[in-house]
């Protein structure tokens, strides 16, 4: 991947172009579908944090165990492995639904049912009684939220064109980032005031933000390019040599074969075998520190004596909004250092983060400066790690099966964190304490490190899916700015 800057020269007539260039851009805001992306994203954020972090600020005052708390924050798996009903939500037609709202919009609408009946049961819930009720209501959440993106990235691929994207993608990051203030600084705010159970109703009254959305919006116009999978070599070879099974199992496996198999095949056509597991080692290692860590962040700050309207006046808003600024400082780090700088960066600075909260784990009084200080760099760091790595996933997609490899990418890249790393959290901390465990968690970056370096050396940076140097590079570093 080309890591080189172009030079800025240019006369008068060039900065004039540029000017009316930047003026487009802000324009396209003003785009009815544009804006909707704004309130889907937030519809999409909602849920996150009530099944994670502030989730566990709940259970944590309500006296459960840390390691409680850490294997709880597994029904989050749901998100990782969306891929494997993915099909059902682009293809199986909803009973009425689909025929009053569309396919897309029919989801969508089905999803946030769910959501909002789920986040009004753990609302009545009880956690001292028993976490099992709990969690099992926020195990369905995360399967209804992880539907829902689904239907909801299904809907902005297929209702803008290809120069619409990057604005709809930006669009939903600012909605989305939105949510999780609400759903952390909102509802901590609300449970201080008022208790947890009025705190979950409220956020469940925010689902109608999504649902007013979906019945106000227009459903997309049905792309037939979609089924070109179809026509792919090997699942027509598979269809043949299955043509004794079951149309819907041969409908099923064909998907498969096509949307999994031929994507995984092409990518290590083009890296080899070696190569292609070193990648997949390096994106599988990425952010184990923010997914080790994330589980722990609220109980530490409970433990450490921070009260509710702290947590949410100094973490919430403030670091969270500081995370906006880093989105944005991130696109301008990959533009003018290259994506293997913008790498490197958000791996240091999240691991400077994070012994940061060690030094404040082992402070004898809670201060506010401190928790806004570490939270403040915490959020820079993370944005910028994930908007870097966003960028590098992006730019290893075949322009054949960007969509597919690029949801198998973000599937896979999150499967090791979570399963052996964010659940396994809380016994971290029973067993060792919080000023080692943030070094614990800022060491499991170095692996990374050291794999990003070996792909350097192997030009990894230097090559695109085309065989060319460059060119995929710059696409994928615009592609990351933007999401």
């Amino acid at each position: 991947m080309n890591d080189r800057t172009p030079s800025s020269a240019g006369g008068p007539h060039e900065s004039s172009e540029t000017r009316r260039g930047w003026l487009q851009a802000i324009l396209v805001y003003r785009q009815p579908r544009v804006l909707s992306m704004v309130f889907l994203g937030f519809s999409a954020g909602l849920p996150f944090y009530l099944v994670f972090q502030t989730l566990s600020a709940w259970l944590r005052q309500e006296g459960i165990e840390r390691s409680t708390i850490g294997m709880l924050s597994w029904v989050g798996l749901a998100y990782t492995f969306k891929f494997l009903w993915a099909p059902v939500v682009d293809r199986v037609p909803l009973p009425f639904l689909t025929r009053w709202l569309g396919r897309r919009r029919s989801w969508m609408l089905l999803a946030q049912a769910g959501i909002g009946l789920c986040i009004l049961n753990m609302s009545w819930s009880q956690p001292s009684a028993g976490v099992l009720p709990i969690a099992m209501w926020a195990l369905l959440l995360a399967f209804s939220a992880a539907t829902q993106d689904i239907a909801i990235d299904a809907w902005r691929i297929e209702s803008a064109a290809v120069d619409l994207q990057g604005a709809m993608a930006a669009a939903y990051q600012i909605g989305y980032r939105v949510a999780l203030i609400t759903a952390s600084a909102g509802a901590f705010t609300v449970a201080e005031n008022f208790g947890w159970h009025v705190s979950y109703g409220t956020m469940a009254a925010l689902v109608g933000v999504g649902v007013i959305t979906t019945l106000l919006v227009r459903e997309p116009e049905v792309n037939l390019r979609r089924f070109d999978v179809l026509s792919e070599e090997r699942v027509v070879a598979w269809l043949d040599r299955n043509a004794h099974l079951p149309q819907w199992m041969r409908s099923s496996g064909a998907w498969f074969v096509g949307a999994v198999v031929c994507p995984l095949i092409d990518f290590f056509s083009r890296y080899g075998l070696g190569l292609g597991l070193l990648i997949f080692g390096f994106m599988s290692t990425y952010r184990l520190t923010e997914y080790t860590m994330g589980p722990m962040a609220n109980p530490f700050y409970i433990d450490q004596g921070y009260t509710l309207t702290e947590i949410a006046r100094v973490v919430k808003v403030y670091g969270l909004g500081a995370s906006l600024i880093g989105v944005v400082l991130a696109g301008v780090l990959i533009a003018r250092l290259g994506l293997v700088r913008s790498l490197i960066i958000g791996s240091v600075m999240i691991m400077i983060s994070n012994l940061g909260f060690s030094l404040l784990a082992t402070h004898g009084e809670p201060t506010l400066f401190g928790l806004g200080f570490v939270n403040v760099i915490d959020n820079f760091a993370q944005a910028i790690h994930g908007t870097s790595l966003i960028a590098f996933l992006s730019s290893l997609t075949s322009p054949k099966y960007t969509a597919t490899q690029y949801a198998l990418f973000s599937s896979l890249y999150t499967m090791p964190g979570k399963l052996f790393f964010e659940g396994t959290s809380g016994f971290v901390v029973e067993a060792i304490d919080y000023p080692l465990f943030f070094i614990y968690t800022a060491s499991l970056s170095l692996p990374a490190l050291l794999m990003l370096w070996w792909l350097v050396r192997r030009r990894v940076f230097e090559q695109s899916p085309s065989g060319t140097a460059g060119t995929q590079g710059v696409r994928g570093d615009e592609r990351g700015a933007t999401t």
